[in-house]
């Protein structure tokens, strides 16, 4: 890499615009790797959340559940409330705000019901068709153009649900439907995510995510309430923090590095959910599904490839020498300029 401007006959302002574009590139390089290991570790505290959700399903029913982890999640975005006079409640789009929250909280509620039926490599890996999902829900609702590779990944991923669920054959579940539907709803969040882009900061989303969930489980779970013992209280606890805090880990890794860096490395949440599903429950999964996992894996990474191709930016072609001259001719007119002022 060129390090001088004045190589590049730069000066004045096109010389600090190049330093300005150097200097985030260098950045950009140095940061990648930490947002690699955030997210990795994020994947670790969402499949122990899962597994300790599995062991509270047997007991608890899954609305209860879900009302521990997000009034902890409420309890633990409340700070936020009292910084900068509250201001982070205020929203541009408050509609939406709580069409995403809805989203997340009826994306949790199915998951957590699938994990009280199947094992948790299994419920993990149907809910990573999301990004398939994702892909076909951009068209209709934002807009973008998807090319044939991008739904030849979305069909192959289709076909990896299918080799895991195993519909008409004896292996069939219907309970594998609830992480498919809880995966739809993520994906429709994510949709509404996109909408408001640019518009409401991090912490409001995080926030109207933390309440409305808090909200919508705590107007259910009164009619289905089970007095939980203080151990189940406790690991309700647990998953309501380790939630959180893999949710914030997430947030941090996304502003080290760009998503279509980071999103391949969610699949190692993939191989937790097989370690950890086996040391707690003694539960593997079999051929099939080890194949399916496979080919959702390879198609969510092939997807993530080709959003980091389409994001690449253009390369302008270098200016003609003439034109170099001619802005070091006019970045010099001006500095004679200001220097007879001053």
């Amino acid at each position: 890499m060129i390090s001088n401007p004045l190589a590049l006959n730069l000066t004045g302002a096109d010389a600090s615009l190049w330093l300005r574009l150097r200097t985030m590139a260098l950045k950009a390089r140095q940061t990648p790797l930490w947002g690699i290991a955030l997210v990795i570790t994020s994947t670790l505290f969402f499949s122990v959340s899962d597994v300790i959700t599995k062991a509270l399903a047997s007991t608890l029913p899954v609305v209860e559940i879900a009302w521990l982890r997000y009034v902890t999640f409420a309890l633990l975005v409340t700070p936020l409330l009292f910084r900068n006079g509250g201001t982070v409640l205020r929203s541009q789009r408050p509609g939406l705000q709580v069409l995403r929250g809805l989203g997340m909280v009826i994306s949790a509620l199915l998951f957590t019901a699938a994990l009280r039926f199947l094992p948790v490599a299994d419920a993990t890996a149907i809910n990573f068709i999301s990004p398939v999902l994702i892909t076909a829900l951009s068209i209709p609702f934002l807009g973008e153009v998807v090319g044939w590779r991008r739904w030849s990944a979305a069909i192959v991923g289709l076909l990896g649900v299918l080799i895991v669920i195993r519909p008409g054959t004896s292996a069939f579940e219907a309970a594998a439907l609830l992480p498919l539907l809880g995966a739809a709803s993520w994906a429709g969040a994510v949709i509404v995510t996109r909408l408001m882009s640019g518009t409401d900061r991090a912490g409001t989303t995080l926030v109207y995510s933390a309440f409305i969930g808090a909200a919508v489980s705590s107007a259910i779970v009164p009619f289905i309430w089970v007095t939980p013992g203080w151990s189940e209280v406790g690991l309700g606890l647990c998953v309501g923090v380790l939630s959180t805090i893999g949710h914030w880990l997430v947030i941090l890794a996304y502003r080290q590095a760009s998503a279509s860096t980071i999103a391949p490395f969610s699949y190692v949440q993939l191989i937790w959910a097989g370690i950890l599903g086996y040391c707690a429950f003694g539960s593997l999964p079999d051929s099939w599904t080890i194949v399916g996992i496979g080919v959702i894996a390879a198609s969510g990474l092939y997807t993530a490839y080709r959003e980091r191709v389409r994001a690449r930016p253009a390369v302008p072609a270098a200016p003609p020498r003439s034109s170099c001259r001619q802005t070091m001719e006019v970045d010099s007119s001006i500095l004679r300029s200001e220097s007879r002022r001053n």
